[in-house]
């Protein structure tokens, strides 16, 4: 059987430092830093007191109130970010056959604020069980690509995939290979997450996850410096919309990227630290280029997992040394973290969509706030730091590596006819 291209026709992102994709393209290429002062709840007695949360964001700017307050913010977000990408497809969808229409979408946690305040509520009152009537629906992480799909009318498959911080690279990978296959002419994937809240920023403080730099939030998220000391929690989506090339091709599509394969590994070694020697990185960068069809001689840039976390950076980047050998000093590195902040479960869709976005402009977004060079880190890796670099960008490749072990890799080139 022979499988089916996939391209990349919509994009949609909803993000620390911009609202729209172009807002976070143009945000991304000046290095500018989403994080800052908690704004949600009084965080004076959080080890962390900031995060990069969404800026002038309303829901009921795009969402009716009364559906709004149903809807958990990772929801809400999510409905946000793939109206965009669904806008930005052109999709006509009193053409579309919404049969063939699918939703796959990523979260590493869910309504996590939905699940607390409810606790919370009970907590505080006197035992008796009284519990708002869409606790559920707003809490459950698959309820976003529900809504999605409710919302359009697509009948295609509709789930969620849940790797922790490498989610929304599974549902992408998931959504290509269903398209491969000739299931779906179009799916609407990426991921989303809202975990900016006293549960989340306590429990990721309680695992010494997150960067206490509390005196300049800005700089806090440094990846592959030497003073990193943790990640800064994020929030957003960030939505795609994959379709069959032909498909896409016969209606006069906007094509961004040909997606040319996804990889998948298991570390197989630690709840959360990663394996020092990167075995499971090596194997799901290999499985990438296998499944694509690609050579590592072939790959221009990579956007990296890079969360600004003590062990992490160095053993993706040792990772990436043995399995790119000597072309690794010629491929443009970077994280696009140093600027959004770990968006968990939303980091892969919104970091494709900046590699994506790399070779469309010909701009690779820096690594911003490095400041002190690492001696564990090959110096002659080329690390983008702290200003964006002009590159013809062919091939790209975007990895995202969840607590668990979970490894995910997917590819893009530029659309060969």
């Amino acid at each position: 059987m022979e499988l089916k291209r996939v391209v990349v026709t919509g994009l949609g992102a909803l993000t620390p430092i911009g609202n729209t994709k172009d807002e976070y393209w143009d945000a991304l290429i000046s290095g500018k830093s989403g994080a800052g002062p908690i704004t949600y709840f009084d965080a004076e007695k959080f080890k962390t007191k900031f995060a990069c949360e969404l800026k002038n964001f309303n829901p009921t700017d795009f969402l009716d109130r009364k559906e709004a307050r149903k809807m958990d913010r990772f929801t809400q977000y999510a409905m946000v970010a793939s109206d965009e990408a669904i806008l930005d497809a052109k999709l006509d969808l009193n053409v579309v056959n919404k049969l063939r229409v699918g939703v796959i979408w990523g979260a590493g946690i869910g309504g996590l604020e939905t699940f607390q305040n409810e606790v919370l509520n009970f907590a505080a009152g006197d035992g008796s069980p009284r519990f708002n009537p869409f606790f559920i629906p707003k809490m459950i992480a698959d309820i976003a690509p529900g809504n999605i799909s409710i919302k359009h009318g697509f009948m295609g498959p509709n789930y969620t995939t849940v790797s922790a911080c490498a989610s929304s690279a599974n549902a992408m990978i998931d959504a290509l290979n269903y398209i491969r296959l000739g299931q779906c002419d179009v799916i609407v994937t990426g991921g989303s997450e809202a975990a900016v809240t006293i549960a989340g920023m306590g429990g990721f403080n309680a695992m010494h996850a997150l960067s206490t730099r509390n005196e300049s939030p800005e700089t806090a998220s440094r990846p592959f410096d030497a003073t990193r000391d943790g990640f800064v929690l994020g929030e957003g989506a960030g939505a795609i919309i994959l379709e069959e090339y032909e498909h896409a091709k016969a209606r006069g599509a906007k094509i961004y990227a040909e997606v040319m394969g996804g990889g998948m590994s298991s570390d197989a070694y630690h709840m959360t630290a990663p394996h020092p020697e990167g075995i499971g990185v090596i194997a799901v960068m290999r499985n990438c280029l296998e499944n694509a069809g690609l050579k590592p001689e072939d790959v221009d840039h990579i956007n990296t997992h890079g969360t600004s976390t003590p062990l992490g950076d160095v053993a993706e980047l040792k990772a990436i040394s043995e399995v790119f050998g000597k072309h690794a000093k010629n491929i443009n590195i970077n994280s696009t973290k140093s600027m959004t902040g770990h968006l968990l479960g939303a980091a892969g869709a919104i970091e494709s969509i900046a590699a994506i976005l790399a070779m469309e402009h010909g701009i690779v977004p820096p690594t911003i706030n490095h400041e002190v060079v690492d001696e564990r880190i090959d110096p002659e890796l080329n690390l983008t730091l702290n200003k964006a670099q002009k590159r013809d960008v062919k091939v790209v490749m975007s990895n995202t590596f969840g607590f668990g072990g979970h490894n995910a890799c997917v590819l893009f080139r530029k659309l060969e006819d």
